[in-house]
């Protein structure tokens, strides 16, 4: 079993101030993979006080030598990518080949993308022709707490470290309990680039703990946190007696409305794409609303692929799913298959495990039809690889379906009209829409509307994020 009770603070590897073990427990066997140690009070102030002693330095230093410091990161990622994979599939189940390619790649996709779109921003600009000694400066916030989540362990540390390291912010991570052996590799990467000590830390805990004290941390200017709609409650209030800004990438329960017209593949396309990853993804299309006439041609397709969907150990190579991350979530899944089995008809799926796997927190990927959007499996985020089906009559109908949720991250759109597709998706009160599967090609912004958070991840808008807006008049030119 692995030994990781050490925090990464203000450039070394140190222990904890106070033993208080905690077991990972790796999903597919039940049993103890490492044992890391939850922070207390006294390891929150002691990675908060280096990241402020580092601050103004780090943020003085030239954009150039910051953009240095990004490029090594991603270069030594790139050589750890195999140990990322490894870590991320112990830890929270995904099978091995999609966490090479998937979990850990996403992880060096972003790094990218945050090199591209920071060589090309300006943090100094005159915008008035006409009173040429004003200024608009854009200036790093102070220190960031990132508090990410299990399910894409490396896509959201990137998402949240890079861009505030890049603009001049100093950094506390607290990784979920549940998966903090890719981030215990991260901050290895991170040391051997050599970052000046304290701009980056890291700090295992639980949300109770280390989150809630970061959260309400006085000395903390700001709260990045990705994970439940639940959890970013308490972290906002948490925050607001210090008036500290707080951006949220939570929940989801994506509509994917399949048009009469949408091609042969579409509702193949979302079902994968719901099974994807366990189900354990925000942006997962859970809802198929699906046009009358297609229908039942619809809830066919998706049961067989549901079907024929595979599920094993994370350890072997292949294209199958693993389990969900712990038996937390597990139980959390059953219950709702049986709620959707009272509400609506099971066409694929089910309670239990998979045949064949009697160990492990493994879910039979499952498909409900004749569903409506009152339902219970309609409206709350399973975070599993289950299905709800939607019949609907007319575009207005399938616009009001999607939009009536508390959430708003990410809808679908599948039909071969681009003119419908264009209206629809301007409709849809959602931070992302994709159309007939095509996904973003380059670095772009990630997030949502109501419940589903505020801010943006990605490109641009995830380094503005990070920064404050300073306008200065008097200055010569």
């Amino acid at each position: 079993m692995l030994d990781k009770r050490d925090f990464y603070i203000n450039g070394a590897w140190v222990k904890p101030a106070k033993a208080n073990d905690l077991n990972v427990i790796n999903p597919a066997t039940e049993e103890a993979c490492a044992v890391i140690s939850l922070g207390d009070q006294s390891d929150t102030d002691a990675t908060v006080a280096a990241a402020k002693a580092a601050f103004e330095p780090w943020a003085m230093t030239p954009k150039a030598e910051r953009l240095d410091y990004i490029k090594a990161i991603l270069e030594e990622y790139k050589k750890r990518n195999d140990d990322m994979a490894e870590a991320i599939s112990i830890e929270m189940g995904a099978p091995i080949d999609m966490a090479r390619a998937a979990q850990a790649g996403a992880g060096s996709w972003h790094i990218q993308g945050f090199i591209d779109s920071f060589t090309e921003m300006d943090f100094e600009e005159a915008p008035w022709p006409s009173s040429p000694n004003e200024r608009i400066l854009h200036e790093p916030i102070g220190v960031c707490a990132m508090i990410t989540p299990w399910n894409w362990p490396m896509n959201q540390v990137t998402l949240k470290v890079i861009p505030a390291l890049a603009v001049g912010c100093t950094v506390v991570l607290k990784p979920s309990e549940e998966s903090p052996l890719s981030s215990m590799v991260f901050a290895e990467i991170i040391d051997a680039v050599g970052l000046p000590k304290g701009v980056f830390n890291m700090v295992n805990g639980d949300g109770v703990g280390v989150g809630s004290q970061l959260s309400s941390h006085a000395d903390v200017d700001m709260v990045s946190f990705t994970g439940s709609t639940r959890a970013g409650r308490l972290i906002t209030k948490a925050a607001a007696d210090t008036i500290k800004r707080v951006t949220l990438e939570l929940g989801g329960k994506g509509a994917n409305i399949i048009f009469a017209d949408a091609d042969e593949k579409a509702v193949i396309r979302g079902a994968r794409h719901c099974f994807g990853n366990t189900g354990q993804s925000c942006n997962a299309p859970t809802r198929m609303l699906v046009e009358r006439s297609r229908y039942d041609e619809a809830v066919q397709q998706a049961a067989e692929t549901a079907d024929a969907t595979p599920v094993n150990d994370p350890s072997m190579n292949g294209r199958h799913i693993g389990p969900v991350v712990n038996k937390v979530q597990f139980d959390k899944i059953q219950g709702l298959i049986e709620t959707g089995i009272s509400e609506a008809r099971l066409v694929a799926g089910g309670i239990g495990r998979p045949e064949g796997l009697n160990r492990g927190y493994y879910v039979r990927p499952t498909v409900f039809a004749d569903v409506n959007n009152e339902m219970t499996i309609a409206r709350e985020e399973v975070f599993g690889p289950v299905l709800s089906i939607i019949p609907f009559d007319t575009e207005e109908e399938a616009v009001r379906i999607a939009n009536d949720t508390v959430y708003g991250l990410t809808n679908y759109v599948q039909t071969q009209d681009a003119e419908k597709a264009s209206r629809v998706a301007r409709r849809m009160r959602s931070g992302m829409v994709r159309i007939n599967g095509e996904d973003s090609a380059h670095p772009s912004p990630f997030g949502g509307y109501k419940q589903s958070g505020n801010g943006r991840e990605g490109g641009v808008w995830g380094l503005e994020d990070f920064l404050e807006v300073k306008h200065v008049t008097g200055l010569s030119s």
